[in-house]
């Protein structure tokens, strides 16, 4: 088993960024979900803004997230966010827990991804794992994979939602794919995982799978029900 790929997600419900190698702290992936796209009432995503999607987002060589190219923080930013997501939306950093939805990282394994038969960036994972059965993802909650120095946990599978639906290249959807989850995976596909031990991985690692009591300190904000702390956030 091995890591076959890597994403990162600057932004929040923007296209992911494919790496060779990645730090991965105790907040998970280095640079990931540092700003997300708000709203009057709180964030958006793109559950409700599936137009975010398909919008490139990248981390410059200062290390500060880009959207189109553009820095976060610009005007030229600022006008594709409102294009893809009303013109109430704004960009905003924050870099607390509740930015992720359950746990700090989401794994896939590249024989599950094959059953479910479509692209894997709909399921936007931070890593595939490689060299894994079709069937083998649902029975490693509890466990943890060994990567280099890094510990990964695995809580939980992941119960998945209509950004699944989206093309990550057109933005068309298709709820095919959502029948199809709930038909031959009960709704739920790749792995709520978080950051047990940092270290640094690389695309061609090879992956252990061990067992582990260890539990995550902090579940994101979705599964809380508290997605980011107010609206100063």
């Amino acid at each position: 088993m091995h890591v076959a790929a890597l994403w990162r997600y600057p932004v929040k419900s923007l296209a992911g960024e494919q790496l060779r190698q990645a730090v991965v702290t105790t907040d998970g992936l280095q640079g990931d979900r540092l700003v997300h796209v708000r709203g009057h009432r709180g964030p958006l995503t793109g559950r409700t803004r599936p137009g975010l999607l398909t919008l490139p987002a990248s981390t410059g060589a200062d290390g500060v997230p880009r959207v189109a190219g553009h820095p976060w923080n610009t005007a030229d930013a600022a006008t594709l966010i409102r294009q893809r997501a009303g013109d109430a939306a704004q960009l905003r950093a924050y870099a607390g827990p509740e930015r992720f939805d359950i746990g700090n990282l989401l794994v896939a394994t590249d024989g599950a991804v094959a059953r479910f038969g479509h692209d894997v960036r709909r399921l936007r994972p931070n890593l595939l794992l490689g060299g894994v059965p079709a069937d083998a993802e649902a029975t490693w909650p509890g466990h943890a994979l060994i990567i280099g120095d890094a510990v990964i946990g695995l809580h939980s599978l992941r119960v998945r939602c209509n950004v699944t639906t989206i093309d990550p290249d057109t933005g068309r959807q298709d709820l095919d794919v959502f029948r199809r989850l709930r038909k031959d995976f009960g709704g739920e596909l790749a792995l709520n995982a978080w950051v047990i031990r940092p270290g640094t991985i690389r695309v061609g690692d090879a992956v252990r799978l061990t067992e582990t009591n260890a539990t995550p300190r902090h579940l994101g904000g979705w599964i809380v029900g508290a997605p980011y702390p107010g609206p100063g956030a």
